[in-house]
């Protein structure tokens, strides 16, 4: 053959893709295995929960597990907790989880930290975007060395509230790394995505809460999944909530022991300090797999050694208030929403303190025992809470990174995404013809509220009674919470040798059963209705309806199993000029 390659272009680099799950504690890198399975990788150190912590001695890096371990020995060239600085204001942050670490400064109004991070006697300064170059670049190496093959682009997980300054500074110091980001994507939504990318996942309408218990912050996102496509309806936020107060419930708890047997506080000391956060943050994670943990250090405080054992009980109790916390956040994220703790499906817990057996059972507790909640203490097939996000984003990073840049751009614009989505349930009744016209027919929604638009839904119905003459109306439902109290128990009179102590009353309420709470669909006047002939008994009717954009909409009926259908379309709303009636 000839050689026809002189002349050719070369061809363009081939693209590696892999997702990032970028937090303020811990980092994860994950990608796709040739089957399609999420796998989430380990470092050079065999650490798959890499700690978002870069530390310098005599001039060299370390990051991850090794870096952390330098919070002990060499805090002030330890950075630490540094992704929230990301893109603010130095006036606008909170630098107390720092407090053990490299303090941030300001430089150029932007936040800056200063490390000993060469031979030079001189510290350098390194903003925080410099910060993540280097951070992000050591997690691509960690890929690439994996993998066996470069690594040069990656979905990156983002919270919620990350505005676009954030997101342009990440960006930069992602391409300052030599990762083309190909799309940042909510962790809440990337969370979801790995469940519902698992081959025995069923795709549905549900909604959704994602609770992600952080280690120095909480985030709870309501997220309505209708079809495949993810809506955020409401989310909450508190930034000092997280791994970190249970942390500190063990170490005050050891402090206390410590101060008891030995008449020193280990707390007045940094090194001690450091040294009791790192154990019990060990201990913690012992207590979510085990019933008892021991915590162990040498040399704590004055050269004494200390060795105490804790159970998980009193743990939880001495945890109870970060726990309500936790949990009065996900309510606070319910109402926002404007929903009811009825209207949810399925509880997605995320974040390291998930593990904790006491948090899921409360969490669960809050909801209906028909609301699933995704946590490994109460779901024998939860993924482990810590991962879901990095798989998530490997989900995403393998559907998209044959595309081209422009077609990903496109399809993220704005334009496209923000779409208008339905107010109102749409539904389906049914009513035989030997009814009235006013019968109390079933509503059946069919496609719910926070339905991005345009949409399509099918379904089968069995008909009324014995068949015949089929009347279908598609309506719009609004569901309301209906609370049936319980009928009060007939007090029998007291005996003529008893007396009446009106002190007693109060004891017979909680014999009282507990108020029902339902919920019950109110329908609107059908919007359109459509009659089937002759339809079989024990027949079953399918019903699809669209809705485009404008709520145009159009539906189609037909006996399964018989021939042809009746199709029936409903004009949009006249938009009204300002100032007309």
């Amino acid at each position: 053959m000839t050689d026809q390659t002189n002349g050719v272009a070369p061809e363009a680099t081939e693209r590696c893709a892999i997702g990032i799950s970028f937090g303020n504690s811990n980092s994860l890198i994950s990608y796709t295995t040739p089957e399609g399975k999420a796998e989430v990788i380990a470092n050079e150190d065999g650490d798959r929960h890499i700690p978002s912590i870069l530390a310098y001695v005599h001039a060299e890096e370390y990051y991850g597990n090794q870096a952390k371990t330098q919070l002990i020995r060499n805090p002030k060239n330890t950075i630490a907790y540094f992704r929230d600085y990301l893109g603010k204001d130095f006036k606008s942050i909170d630098p107390t989880p720092c407090h053990a670490s490299a303090h941030p400064q300001l430089h150029d109004s932007t936040v800056a930290f200063s490390v000993q991070d060469t031979d030079s006697d001189e510290p350098s300064t390194l903003t925080v975007e410099e910060v993540t170059t280097r951070h992000l670049r050591s997690l691509r190496t960690s890929a690439s060395e994996f993998l066996g093959k470069d690594v040069n682009a990656a979905v990156v997980t983002v919270p919620t509230d990350f505005t676009d300054t954030q997101r342009a500074v990440l960006l930069s110091a992602a391409k300052s790394a030599g990762l083309e980001v190909l799309q940042f994507i909510h962790e809440p939504v990337s969370a979801m995505m790995a469940y519902d990318a698992r081959p025995e996942a069923v795709v549905k309408d549900k909604l959704v809460v994602v609770a992600d218990f952080g280690g120095t912050r909480s985030d709870v996102a309501v997220v309505a999944s209708r079809g495949g496509m993810y809506t955020i309806l409401a989310t909450t936020h508190d930034y000092e909530l997280g791994g970190a107060q249970l942390d500190q419930v063990l170490i005050d708890h050891f402090a206390k022991e410590f101060i008891k047997k030995h008449k020193l506080d280990p707390r007045e000391d940094a090194r001690s300090l450091a040294k009791l956060k790192m154990d019990c943050e060990a201990t913690k994670k012992a207590l979510s797999l085990g019933t008892n943990a021991t915590c162990s250090i040498e040399s704590l405080s004055a050269g004494i050694d200390f060795t105490s054992t804790v159970n998980r009980t009193r743990f939880e109790l001495l945890s109870g208030k970060v726990f309500s916390a936790f949990t009065q956040l996900i309510t606070d994220a319910v109402q926002k929403a404007e929903l009811d703790n009825l209207d949810i499906d399925e509880v997605v817990l995320c974040g390291g303190a998930s593990h904790t057996p006491k948090l899921a059972r409360l969490v669960q507790a809050l909801f209906q025992p028909s609301t699933t909640v995704l946590a490994p203490s109460t779901s024998a097939t939860a993924i482990n809470p810590s991962d879901l996000s990095a798989r998530g984003a490997a989900i995403q990073a393998s559907l998209i990174e044959e595309f081209e840049k422009d077609d990903i751009e496109q399809s993220t614009h704005p334009m496209v995404t923000v779409t208008p989505h339905l107010e109102k349930a749409l539904g389906v009744q049914l009513v035989s013809a030997d009814e009235s016209a006013d019968s109390t027919a079933i509503f059946k929604p069919l496609l719910n509220v926070e339905t991005a638009l345009p949409a399509r839904r099918s379904a089968h119905y069995a008909v009324p009674k014995a068949g015949g003459d089929v009347l279908i109306r598609i309506c719009e439902g609004f569901r309301e919470i209906k609370v049936t109290k319980p009928e009060p128990k007939e007090k029998a009179p007291p005996a003529e040798d008893e007396e009446d102590d009106s002190d007693f009353s109060d004891d017979d309420d909680d014999d009282e059963g507990e108020e029902v709470r339902e919920v019950v669909w109110k329908v609107s006047n059908p919007i359109a209705e459509i009659a089937i002939k002759g339809v079989k008994a024990n027949g079953k009717i399918e019903v699809m309806v669209s809705v485009n954009e404008h709520l145009a909409v159009q539906a189609t009926a037909r006996e399964v199993g018989g021939k042809g259908g009746v199709r029936g379309v409903v004009e949009p709303p006249k938009a009204v000029e300002n100032g007309s009636a």
